[in-house]
């Protein structure tokens, strides 16, 4: 029997066992939008933009070890949704975007509502499609869903044309995916973890550093393992959080431009680093000449050979999936120990006297008697109130670095963030994608007056879900961050960086339908958060805006083209 494409879509969606559709109707996509109707095996919901789609299916994909799927129109539906791929491309997250396109013959001649989907969007996925044949439909979305899921993950597009969706054939969906150009490698060579462990077993100093591939690859429990064998002082990068458990006193903080001092001064002096599913990214290492300015041997895992040696040059590749390559390289540890290998125990003691006085730094204080609210404050709490085991979502900004500086994860995949792009308006689409994948969680959302307004529309689709997402706005009416950049490095202009009409928020989360909370005073910080997430209003949206103290800057910090070891430990640096 012959079905129409859209029908065929809506099949494949069922078929990989889609549960939430993120999305917006639009004229290109309405034959799909017919057969999602009438079907009943997965929910569709309808948010308020089409950027707050992707968002939120990248939530659902960031915490769950499942593939985000949503759906946009053609045109603007497109343009609206790239802001959202661009970001779960940055972060690697696996996710298939939907979009659709006019009909084939009209592409390239100025259609209503057409723009060239796979050439804007080329440059931020892992992949792209243009399906111009229903009788390809089927097999595309395959391969999409494939692509996304494995390997290094990352957002595929397939872009449908109207009449391809009213088009019929019979619906047949593959078993599997033989794609002759894509075949990641998965196994890491033995030669190389062999060597890896060489320099592991003869270390004086030695580091792990881990990132956001622990968590994409499921390899926490392997990198608690391995760190716990070891005995080695362990950090985790902003997209790693979680990975290792913070509240271990292995764990030395997160590295780099906000990281704590003993992780840079750590990262830095090191004799053999050994990175795992880490990119030595900008905001890590800083200055890459300076990071090599001190000697080290490092060991790089990862499963995308491009990102090996792309910034600091490494000594010991190993390609292959994190989880896979731990696994031998504990089962190789396990077998060296037993038969009669050890570690440089003496130099390790030395090294973590070295590390434990450059905790004495304790970069992190801050003034805890302050008349005003200080946004550290707040994060601490919502720690101890929440017992560290809700999902935090967060925007981008100065509240970003302290929730993840003051927030201790012990668990992967609690950690919801933008962190490659740092995308402004994130955290509330990631609350609804976390809330719809984990039915019956709490989420927080960390955010700031700024940042919650690029999708605050996005209320308006929580009320309609039932998403109870509790919103920890620390409002200090600046654009933080570029406030405290100005401050340090641009002469204290505050060019454009103040909210000069900020909306009364508690009425407006109430004019959707919410609670909505004003907090002035230190001392009803820790009363409002329970009341949110254990009162009354335990289930509802609650919108808690906390007046913080407007001019606090996130400390330590390390300038723009500055080494590890140039932080900035407070006021008294500048």
């Amino acid at each position: 029997m012959e079905i129409t494409g859209a029908e065929i879509v809506v099949r494949c969606l069922q078929e990989e066992g889609v549960e939430h559709l993120f999305g917006y109707p639009g004229g290109a996509v309405l034959y799909i939008y017919d057969e999602i109707y009438k079907q009943d095996k997965f929910q569709h919901i309808l948010v308020r933009h089409e950027q707050a789609a992707v968002h939120a299916a990248d939530a659902y994909a960031r915490s769950t070890e499942k593939v985000g799927a949503c759906i946009v129109t053609s045109g603007p539906g497109v343009t609206n949704a790239v802001t959202g791929i661009a970001t779960a491309y940055m972060d690697s997250i696996p996710m298939v975007i939907i979009s659709g396109q006019v009909p084939t013959h009209a592409i390239g001649e100025d259609a209503f509502q057409e723009c060239d989907a796979i050439g804007i969007t080329r440059p931020c996925v892992k992949h792209n499609f243009l399906v111009k044949n229903v009788k390809d439909l089927a097999e595309t979305m395959k391969k999409a869903f494939h692509v996304a899921r494995t390997g290094r993950p990352g957002p595929v597009l397939v872009d449908i044309p109207k009449d391809v969706t009213r088009d019929k054939c019979r619906f047949v969906y593959p078993d599997k995916v033989e794609m002759r150009s894509y075949n990641p490698v998965v196994q890491g060579h033995q030669g190389q973890i062999k060597k890896a462990l060489n320099l592991i077993l003869h270390a004086e100093r030695p580091m792990i550093y881990t990132g956001g591939g622990v968590i994409l690859s499921n390899a926490a429990e392997e990198l608690n393992r391995f760190v716990d064998l070891l005995g080695f002082p362990v950090t985790n990068t902003l997209m790693g959080l979680g990975g290792y458990r913070a509240s271990d006193k292995k764990f030395v903080g997160m590295p780099g431009m906000h990281g704590t001092y003993e992780a840079n001064m750590a990262m830095q002096h090191c004799d053999v680093l050994i990175a795992i599913g880490a990119r030595f990214d900008d905001r890590v290492i800083g200055n890459p000449k300076h990071f090599a300015q001190n000697p080290h041997k490092i060991v790089h895992i990862d499963i995308d050979p491009s990102s090996i040696s792309k910034r600091v040059k490494v000594d010991v590749p190993i390609v292959g999936d994190v989880k896979e390559t731990l696994n031998d390289l504990i089962d190789l540890l396990d077998g060296a120990m037993k038969g009669g290998s050890s570690l440089n125990t003496s130099a390790l003691a030395s090294w973590w006297t070295q590390i434990e006085q450059w905790r004495t730094k304790d970069c992190l204080k801050y003034d805890r008697d302050a008349t005003t609210i200080k946004p550290q404050f707040v994060v601490e709490k919502l720690w101890e109130i929440t017992k560290g085991d809700v999902f935090v979502t967060s925007d981008v900004g100065q509240h970003q670095m302290f929730a993840a500086q003051y927030y201790r994860f012990d668990k992967p995949r609690r950690w919801i963030n933008s962190g490659g792009l740092g995308t402004m308006g994130v955290g509330l689409p990631y609350g609804m994608g976390v809330l719809l994948a984990n039915p019956g969680s709490q989420v927080a959302c960390v955010t700031g007056e700024g940042s919650i307004q690029m999708c605050i529309q996005e209320l308006s689709t929580c009320k309609q879900y039932d998403l109870p997402v509790k919103i920890i706005n620390l409002n200090n009416r600046y654009l933080g961050m570029v406030r405290q950049w100005q401050q340090i490095e641009y002469g204290k202009r505050y060019s454009e960086s103040y909210m000069d009409a900020l909306p009364d928020f508690v009425r407006l989360a109430e004019a959707y339908g919410h609670v909505g909370m004003r907090i002035e005073n230190p001392e009803d910080v820790e009363p409002a958060l329970y009341e949110a997430f254990h009162g009354k209003h335990k289930d509802r949206l609650v919108f808690l805006d906390f007046i913080t103290d407007r001019e606090e800057n996130v400390w330590p910090m390390v300038q723009g083209g500055k080494g590890l070891t140039e932080m900035l430990l407070g006021a008294e640096d500048l």
